[in-house]
């Protein structure tokens, strides 16, 4: 086992025995092989595209199969065999099809065995990007695979509503056929990164259609952080589209639902604030969820990624959706959620109200380029001194207090801009207004960066300028692979001086770091007194 694709992999350099996450050794051998076999179907897809065959099944099986390799998704072995064996399969129908194949590459013929003892043999035989001798074109490939598997995740999220583009399923069979490639020069995989960035922004531009078409755009919304008194049902992970047919299926029959972690934006969708019994969130981040869940009084659904290993005293109560799987912990199919109903029914909910305060979410684009002519006149008048845009994952790493400090730490003429799970270190803090505009702006979920991304080109376009030239600083925290995906569609958009943290990817090389510092001004955070007075220019 050799997992580096978080941020709190083991000792900063990669997990070797058993994930930080949880993720077992057979887990991740088994992930190693899934790659694996999807390079063999992409190298078939490549072939079968430029003959004018396409196969939707197969584009699905694809992303789904590619998000369930992200962190802190699917840790069962039995869910990944069966993804392995349908890739294969997929390939081999593909490959009957074309005939004679223009590569010899062993991913096209590889025979998967039916055991997972043998599949987890085969897969410490075969590498990847492992055996690569040069450390730089390594860690480019790696950081490629990583964005890869991010971009899987939004293209998911953006298909289950019923939106796609070509151009995304071409540049992941492309970029999916390359991956272990000896042939490519340390400019060529930058170029391949930056594309990679280009095409994240097509897919989360994408998703964002597929939610404001689905739900309306967000509109700004308090939240409570109480209870009523009653029978519930929480819903964590990302997937909207899961929420709402559980909203609709829990309709008249005197159950509450609530949000964890980053399912809180979805109290700002218009068409999923009308249900009543839609009420409030309930807890924090997800990695707090082992200890938060232990105390809900009903059944949870966990849509997408960020479940961690369930405590034995809630885990007959726990459900999986999607790509999520955990071993013996039942998977709930085509949305069929009448058993965690039957459920919340025999559970006994909360005994009593509880008024927990409320928070803000909703401040979407929509909603702030609304405001943009206030916005505006208050940086012209000098109220608004600078934006921060503070977000991204949450973690249990230390070091994460940097985030909150650098919030209560700015001035009050800054606004702070904020998305992802990381803003669970300070989402429930009153920092005031500025002339009417709050000081913390929620735009939603990491799945929303294309909010952000379209507030910083909005404001550049008022002010006549390029956005490295907006009083707009961008502070980042990272755990997982779609942290990857926005960050590198944030440099490929050219925005200079970005800090990153807690800690820098253990599979960026020191040159490929220089790189991209020398280019984009790409830092690590320091301390959030220092970095401020260096955003401020004080």
């Amino acid at each position: 086992m050799y997992c580096n694709q978080c941020e709190q992999t083991a000792k900063g350099i990669a997990c070797t025995s058993v994930g930080v996450c949880g993720k077992k050794e057979d887990v991740a051998l088994l992930q190693d092989l899934l790659t694996f076999a999807l390079k063999g179907l992409a190298l078939v897809e490549v072939e079968a595209r430029e003959k004018g065959i396409k196969d939707d099944l197969i584009d699905g099986l694809v992303l789904e199969a590619l998000f369930s390799t992200l962190t802190n998704v699917n840790f069962d072995p039995e869910r990944i065999k069966d993804y392995i064996l349908k890739v294969t399969a997929a390939r081999d129908g593909l490959k009957a099809k074309l005939g004679r194949l223009n590569s010899d590459e062993p991913a096209l013929s590889y025979q998967p065995a039916e055991s997972i003892e043998k599949l987890i043999a085969d897969s410490k035989k075969i590498g990847l990007i492992s055996d690569h001798p040069d450390v730089n074109i390594k860690s480019l490939q790696e950081t490629l695979l990583y964005s890869l598997k991010g971009i899987a995740a939004y293209a998911y999220h953006a298909r289950v509503l019923g939106h796609e583009d070509e151009r995304i399923y071409s540049f992941v069979y492309e970029a999916l056929s390359t991956i272990g490639s000896k042939n490519l020069t340390m400019e060529e995989w930058l170029n391949m990164l930056l594309k990679s960035g280009e095409i994240n922004l097509i897919t989360m531009e994408l998703l964002d259609k597929a939610n404001t078409e689905a739900f309306g755009h967000p509109v700004p919304t308090e939240v409570p952080l109480g209870h009523k008194k009653g029978k519930c049902i929480l819903v964590s992970g990302h997937d909207f589209y899961d929420l709402k047919v559980l909203l609709e299926a829990t309709k008249d029959k005197g159950i509450y639902v609530y949000t964890h972690g980053e399912m809180l934006p979805a109290h700002g969708y218009p068409e999923l604030k009308k249900y009543p019994h839609f009420y409030g969130h309930y807890g924090t981040a997800w990695q707090n969820q082992r200890r938060e869940f232990e105390s809900f009084p009903g059944p949870i659904l966990m849509t997408t990624n960020c479940l961690q290993k369930p405590k034995e005293s809630y885990e007959a109560n726990i459900y999986t959706a999607g790509p999520v799987g955990w071993p013996g912990v039942k998977h709930i199919e085509n949305h069929d959620y009448s058993e965690i109903i039957v459920k919340a029914l025999e559970m006994p909910g909360f005994e009593e109200d509880m008024d927990s305060g409320q928070v803000m979410t909703g401040f979407a684009r929509n909603a702030v380029l609304s405001v943009a002519d206030k916005v505006i006149e208050g940086v012209k008048a000098g109220a608004i001194r600078h934006f921060l845009l503070v977000g991204g994952c949450d973690g249990a790493k230390p070091g994460r207090s940097y985030y909150t400090e650098i919030v209560e730490k700015a001035p009050e003429d800054t606004v702070i801009l904020t998305l992802g799970c990381g803003k669970f270190r300070f989402f429930d803090k009153n920092l005031g207004t500025i002339d009417g505009i709050p000081r913390l702006l929620d735009v939603g979920q990491c799945n929303d960066a294309y909010s952000a991304v379209q507030i910083a080109l909005a404001l550049a376009e008022a002010f006549n300028c390029d956005v490295n030239e907006l009083p707009l600083s961008l502070v980042l925290s990272w755990f997982e692979q779609k942290a990857v995906s926005i960050l590198l569609t944030l440099l490929y958009l050219g925005i200079q001086d970005i800090r990153i943290g807690p800690s820098l990817p253990a599979f960026i090389s020191e040159d490929v770091l220089k790189v991209l510092s020398d280019k984009f001004g790409l830092k690590p955070v320091t301390t959030a007194e220092e970095d401020l007075k260096v955003i401020l220019g004080q």
